[in-house]
């Protein structure tokens, strides 16, 4: 705005495109984008938005929502909270019939919402001109911020899980085991030395990018302007892999059209998760009819087709026995077990010499599932244009899912990719994570620097980063060729004064006794908390780390690309397997939701699984394994289904195997062996 005044006055009787346009940033595109949000975001559209929900909550909604303050009970982190008055208010009157206004005579407790936009519907002149509160107007805006209060637990609900008291999120016992859980973290117990050895990271980081930016071909610094400081260029196309298509081929002639079905139960039985089930539940139903209904439940679950559509017709098992299987056996637990059984399954049989050593590295990304409007988890996605659920995935290096999560639309998806990397459940251990443009935030590069991750995110605009500097420089700059892109320095004060506050909460998301999503959360709407100060100058210095890195180092830049590529075919995956009903998930219970991720998550692993046997069986072979050049090494994977048959009638017969050389796997408890292929 004061760039466009000072235009403007410099040239009062010029037109508007040649001396407004050109003193913005973006120039026209900038207004028109400007006018836009004013239009779907300033003060018209809030008003429209409150009459709406004014209007709703009366026809509707009150009966509920007050019913529920006889029910819960709020409590709060800020002693005497004005909204905890204003909803004991609410509760008082909510049972008064026709009662337009609050009575003259009381003034109804004050809080910021009614304070601010709302003010102009809750306070109205009646018809003596005296200021009198609207009492559905009151209780809309204090509900609303209640919710808002809830997500950040200023406000907490006694008797809650999700938001429960902020302070039971935190380890009890972390006064008297401080030094223990310092030590699990890796982190010293002085704040001096953890500033130091992080300001020593950033300073050798920003020395080296200065240092070698002169011999950067790919990477220039300049002067702000309207592209940017930052001018990346792009990655080179890679050698294309000529013999994997042929390796592949092989593998689709030895096993030609093999069914689904038979790829989950070769994974289920060789990994030994069907015994360790049928032994836990302890059913006394046979082992053979055990497995074959849990293997059917799962496969149509997995595929979304139901139940009812993949019961074989040989009649050997009815839709009742299998859905009694279902409900009393595989519960989420036992799926997420079993995904977990064949994730290991899958690092033991690998053959390090076609896949190299055990990765260290997982990359994580969301995807979108359709769902019914009627479930409580269902909600509208801004980006993809449609209602239903995200399902977060963390897939290793050689595509094996190691972790699934569903969250809503507008869940945070940098809590699940730091759940996910700390609490997978599998054998491997994960110390680097790639992600997509939503992991770039500063508070994501806070808290996996707490938790020892290698945040590698892909970033979005990133001739617009900005590096922060270790210290305002006393004399010469010791950084003249970031100058353009080098901001304020990093406030080393606010994280040594709050490190045992920070340290405190990463230990709870470590521990598990919060989720990432419960922590983060609480920060949501408390950007003033010195908890989350403290984090984001941490994120700042590892964000600052992080790009000055990347900025030096091509084959970094290509590596997160090759991650980010993972993750995308695992999703391409999705469509195939998961077929019925169009992709969309035809329920309108939650935890029947969690079973279809859980149950797809299972078939792709065993896919992956089953597919790396077969791999490894025909380049064990010298002629194939001869093929193999720097490039297919490079691309080889085992997320493939050219050789798969998910669609047509289900047959399942447990003694039936798939012959891959001459190992067929241990047969489990009483399975016969028919070698088979």
């Amino acid at each position: 705005m004061f760039r466009i005044a000072e235009a403007a006055v410099a040239e009062p009787a010029g037109p508007v495109s040649k001396v407004v346009f050109p003193a913005i940033v973006g120039g026209e595109q900038t207004l028109r984008e400007i006018i836009h949000e004013y239009k779907t975001k300033g003060p018209v559209y809030r008003r429209t938005v409150q009459h709406t929900l004014k209007a709703s909550y009366t026809n509707h909604y009150r009966r509920g929502m007050v019913a529920l303050l006889d029910v819960l009970e709020f409590g709060s982190v800020v002693p005497g909270h004005p909204l905890l008055a204003a909803l004991e208010y609410v509760r008082r009157h909510a049972r008064t019939q026709n009662l337009v206004y609050y009575p003259i005579g009381e003034v109804p407790p004050r809080h910021e919402a009614i304070d601010g936009d709302w003010a102009t519907l809750v306070y109205r002149p009646d018809k003596d001109n005296k200021q009198r509160t609207v009492r559905q107007a009151y209780e809309v805006a204090a509900f609303r911020t209640l919710r808002d209060l809830l997500r950040c637990k200023e406000i907490w609900v006694v008797g809650a899980q999700r938001y429960r008291d902020p302070d039971d999120d935190l380890p009890r016992d972390f006064e008297d085991r401080r030094v223990d859980y310092y030590a699990e973290l890796r982190k010293p117990l002085d704040p001096a030395r953890f500033v130091a050895e992080l300001r020593a990271d950033v300073e050798q980081a920003l020395t080296s990018l200065n240092n070698d930016l002169p011999r950067l071909s790919w990477v220039d610094i300049r002067e702000r302007g309207s592209s940017g400081v930052i001018r990346l260029s792009p990655l080179e196309p890679q050698p294309e892999p000529r013999n994997l298509r042929r390796i592949k081929h092989e593998v689709a002639r030895r096993w030609h059209a093999t069914p689904l079905i038979d790829i989950l139960k070769e994974a289920l039985l060789r990994s030994g998760a069907l015994a360790r089930i049928a032994a836990a539940v302890g059913s006394s139903l046979p082992f053979e009819v055990l497995a074959e209904r849990l293997i059917l439940a799962i496969y149509g679950y997995g595929t979304n087709a139901g139940i009812k559509a993949v019961i074989p017709p040989d009649g050997a098992h009815s839709e009742e026995d299998v859905r009694y299987v279902r409900r009393r056996y595989l519960t989420p637990a036992v799926a997420t077990e079993i995904a977990t059984a064949i994730a290991n399954a899958t690092f033991v049989a690998r053959d390090s010499t076609l896949w190299g050593q055990a990765s260290t590295a997982v990359a994580s990304d969301s995807t979108h599932f359709r769902t019914w409007d009627q479930n409580l988890f269902t909600e509208w996605h801004v980006r993809y244009g449609g209602r239903g659920v995200l399902v977060y995935w963390h897939v290793e290096e050689n595509y094996v899912v190691v972790h699934s999560q569903v969250l809503r639309a507008s869940a945070l998806e940098v809590a699940a990719m730091v759940q996910g990397a700390i609490h997978h459940g599998t054998t491997m251990k994960v110390e680097g994570n790639y992600t997509d443009t939503h992991g770039q935030s500063e508070i994501g590069f806070g808290i996996t620097r707490l938790l020892n991750i290698d945040l590698l995110p892909r970033i979005k605009r990133i001739n617009h980063t900005r590096l922060y500097r270790p210290a305002l420089p006393g004399g010469e700059d010791p950084y003249p060729h970031l100058a353009p892109a080098l901001h304020r320095p990093i406030r080393w004060d606010v994280i040594e004064a709050n490190y045992d506050l920070i340290v405190k909460y990463a230990t709870a998301i470590q521990q598990g006794t919060a989720s990432a999503e419960a922590v983060l959360s609480r920060f949501r709407g408390a950007v003033s908390h010195p908890a989350y100060q403290a984090m984001l100058e941490v994120g700042k210095a590892a964000r600052t780390i992080f790009v000055a890195r990347y900025l030096r180092d091509r084959d970094l830049q290509r590596q997160i690309e090759e991650g980010l590529n993972v993750v995308e075919s695992w999703n391409r995956a999705n469509s195939v397997i998961a077929f019925g009903k169009s992709g969309e998930i035809s329920t309108n219970r939650k935890d029947e939701v969690e079973m279809t991720v859980l149950c797809l998550r299972i078939l792709q692993a065993s896919l992956v699984y089953v597919n790396t046997l077969m791999l490894q069986n025909v380049l064990a072979e010298p002629r194939w394994r001869d093929l193999l050049g720097p490039a297919d090494r490079r691309g080889l994977t085992a997320l493939f289904w050219g050789h798969v048959r998910p669609y047509g009638e289900v047959r399942l017969d447990i003694g039936r195997r798939i012959q891959i050389g001459s190992d067929l796997g241990a047969p489990q408890n009483g399975a016969t062996d028919s070698r088979t292929g």
